[in-house]
């Protein structure tokens, strides 16, 4: 069982930075692959970034590349999404997500076994 906590969101101006940070609950944390989605209203949840259990491996969805970064600290059960260069259409609600598997197939919402509540960022333009 793990348990994920998102923080950090907020206002920002367009051009500006935020960091968003996911706490994790449970023995098991270091063995998850860990997953940022974001969701604004009115359109599904997309998948925007992911972490392998060790940190080695990132993957990133081609609207964000070169802007955000994801990293984890798995001594503080702790993974950040370094956010650059915001834009207004990276508005929404992000989630953290765990699942077991790497791939882009995996990077789906059935493809993850936990979710936390979500943290709303607000890009202003």
């Amino acid at each position: 069982q793990v348990q994920l906590v998102e923080s950090g969101g907020g206002l920002e101006q367009a051009g500006g930075s935020l960091r968003l940070s996911c706490a994790a609950s449970g023995r098991t944390f270091s063995t998850y692959v860990i997953n940022w989605f974001r969701q604004t209203p009115g359109k599904e949840r997309e998948f925007v970034a992911a972490i392998s259990w060790s940190g080695s491996r990132s993957y990133y969805t081609d609207s964000v590349k070169g802007r955000f970064t994801i990293s984890r600290d798995n001594a503080k059960n702790t993974v950040y999404l370094q956010m650059n260069s915001l834009k207004p259409e990276d508005t929404g609600v992000y989630y953290c997500a765990a699942g077991l598997n790497w791939g882009s197939t995996a990077f789906s919402n059935s493809g993850m076994d936990y979710w936390g509540k979500g943290t709303l960022v607000t890009v202003s333009s």
